[in-house]
Order: C-alpha cells, then structure tokens, then sequence
C-alpha cells in the first residue's frame, strides 16, 4: 500500500459495531469486565483504548515499526523513552535540537544520573570520539530545529550498531511521508503529533514507533506506569488528520520551497536554512534519504536582533506564535521562544542568534505569503 492510500486506510479504522466511516471515540475511563480476570480486550484507558489503539496501530504503519503508542504530548512521548535508561547513562545528542528536548535532558534528566553530550552530529569521527563506556543512547533531530541540519541517518545508525547503542530520532519535521527512519535502521522513532501529522493546531500529543519486541514491551510498561497516555479524543483529532497528510505535506513544501527562494535572493538576509536549496549543506544527504524537504524555513539577519524583532512586529499574514504544521503560517523567533531555556553561550555556538527567525510555512496562497514577506522585509 502507497503512503498517500495508508495516511487514509492503516488501521482498522471501520467501526464494527455499525459500519461507522469515522472511527468511535471512546470516551471511557473503564471497561466492563465480562467475568474475573476476562476482558473484551480492555479494561482501563490509561493502558489501552480502543481509539488510541488505531492511531496507534496508525502510526506504526506509516512509519513501518513493530508497534506505536501514543502519548499527551511530544515531550511525554520523549520522556517516556528516556526511561528507558537508568541512572549513570549517558546520552549522546545532536545540539541544535529542540528547546524543550534540550530543557529536558540537560535540567530534567541529568538530576536522575543521566548525562548528556551535546554536539553536531555531521561527522562519524565526532560521534565516535563522544562515544564513553556509558554511553547507550544516540539522539538525532533531522531535519533539526530549528536550523533545518541533516545528519546522515544511515551513517548515524552504522556507528550506533558498532557501539551497541540505541538509536532515537525525532521525525516531526519531515513525518513519515517525506521520511522513514525506521527503513534506514533506526531503533525508536518519537513525533510530536502536535504538528504536521495533525495539522490544524487544534491538539498537543506524541507519539512513539519501536522497532522490537523488547522495546515495545517496555515502551508499553512505562506509558502505563507513567500514565504519559494521550486522550481518546485527542487520538481522533489526529487520526483525522493523518488523513490528508500527505496533501497538506506537499503544499507546505511548495510554498516552503518558494519563500526559502524569495529570501536567499533578499539583500536584508544573511543566511537562509532550507534542505530544499542546492546551497543547503545537507542538501544532497537529504535527497538520499528524504523524498521531500518539508515546510519550515529559517533565516538570519543582516540587522540581528533588532531586525528580526522589527520584521515580527510587522508581518500580517503570519502569525507571530509557538509551535508549527498548521494551515496558518507562523513566525517564531526561537531564541526568545522555543530555545529560551538554552544558554545564550550554548545557543550561539550553535548559530542559533537573536536574529534567526523560523517559520512555518502555511497552505495559503503562495504569493500572498510572499506578498506578506515582502512588505515586512521592506
């Protein structure tokens, strides 16, 4: 089955009972148990629920995992898998990653006795030379944010596989659509469905794709023990839209495309970040391993702070706002935004200054989001 018919069909989305096209939403608690100890399949939705469960079974086939689960929030779904380590492991982790994965494991995980490295994973010696007798975990954003990097996922897991480490990588950015991480060997995939794989900003929720029976069984143990569980409703919220995923996913990346154009070609921009451009450093690793570049675009300015601040305050299509994968197009300036609990030190080595702007490019019209580029750049 073809990416664009399993965005509509994985699952057993029918509903059996009355032949429902939209799956039910279980708004329940608790199941009735038929006799002691004997279920229909369910008996507390923290454990399972049957509309999770086709998100669920969903999410694993786009990705092409052993199973899925899904979670509150993105960073419940990382959460969770970072228990999967124990005190005195260490994490070797891309450094340009999100905010709030680097929040998490810098202040968060390192007081249960897990520390972490932080660098550019864009060369097999670096990693290897990371690499201590503790280490178990290699985390990787690609596409990152927000500077769009590529790392080289298959060069990645062939190192991870010589030091028997485990592979984690964020697919939010790319989605299964543009992206499969599990084909090219990665071990555990983590989403926020909060963005593209929803799609209409109207949920937060996360989700997880393991690879063995090992990792599903404690993925499974620790969503249930932790109660990190996303809501039923919620689950349905992005079950439909997964349905037109790869829809929306295309015209993203045609407008994202168009923008990532108009500004490398604008005077009052430094640098623009966008794997779609022949210029993009990662640009050719990512045609190997992607099939699209996706809707996000950064850029710097020449005038720093002061001229991202201004072009904020004038757009008017854009909104000024957090988060990303919606039909609206939005703007964020990260270093005040969604990477302010990084250090200024740590943001600044790794080219992520007060005058990068991000954006999230919308399903508008084209050229009224270039129209609207055009007179706040102006």
């Amino acid at each position: 089955m073809r990416s664009e018919t399993m965005n509509i069909h994985a699952g057993e989305r029918m509903d059996r009972a009355y032949g429902a096209i939209s799956p039910p939403v279980y708004m329940t608690s608790t199941f009735a148990f038929d006799d002691i100890g004997k279920t229909k399949g369910y008996d507390y939705s923290r454990t399972s629920n049957p509309t999770r469960k086709i998100l669920e079974d969903t999410m694993a086939q786009l990705e092409g995992g052993k199973a899925g689960f899904a979670f509150a929030t993105g960073m419940a779904a990382e959460t969770t898998v970072l228990h999967l380590l124990k005190t005195g492991d260490h994490v070797i982790c891309g450094d340009d990653v999100y905010g709030g994965t680097y929040r998490l494991l810098e202040n968060v995980m390192r007081h249960f006795g897990i520390e972490t490295t932080f660098l550019r994973l864009d060369n097999r010696r670096k990693i290897e030379e990371a690499i201590r007798p503790n280490t178990r975990m290699l985390w990787l954003e690609t596409p990152s944010n927000p500077l769009l990097n590529i790392t080289d996922i298959e060069m990645t897991v062939d190192v991870a596989k010589k030091h028997k480490l485990l592979t984690v990588i964020d697919n939010t950015f790319a989605t299964p659509y543009f992206q499969r991480p599990i084909d090219l060997g990665v071990d555990l995939v983590v989403h926020s469905t909060t963005k593209y794989l929803n799609g209409h900003c109207d949920v937060v929720g996360g989700a997880v794709i393991t690879t063995t029976k090992e990792l599903t069984e404690r993925v499974q143990y620790l969503l249930n023990a932790m109660g990190t569980c996303a809501s039923p409703f919620d689950c349905w919220l992005v079950l439909r839209g997964i349905e037109t995923l790869h829809l929306r996913m295309n015209h993203h990346e045609h407008n994202a495309f168009a923008v990532a154009e108009y500004l490398s070609r604008n005077p009052a921009v430094k640098k623009v970040y966008y794997p779609g451009l022949a210029s993009h450093s990662g640009h050719e690793i990512a045609r190997r391993q992607m099939k699209g570049f996706g809707g996000m675009v950064s850029f710097e300015l020449k005038g720093g702070q002061e001229a991202a601040y201004s072009f904020l305050r004038k757009i008017t299509l854009f909104i000024l706002a957090e988060s990303l994968g919606g039909p609206t197009s939005l703007a964020s300036h990260p270093a005040t935004m969604t990477h302010a609990s990084m250090p200024k030190e740590h943001r600044e080595k790794c080219c992520i200054t007060d005058g990068l702007v991000r954006l999230s490019v919308g399903l508008e019209n084209t050229e009224d989001i270039l129209d609207d580029l055009r007179q706040a750049l102006g």
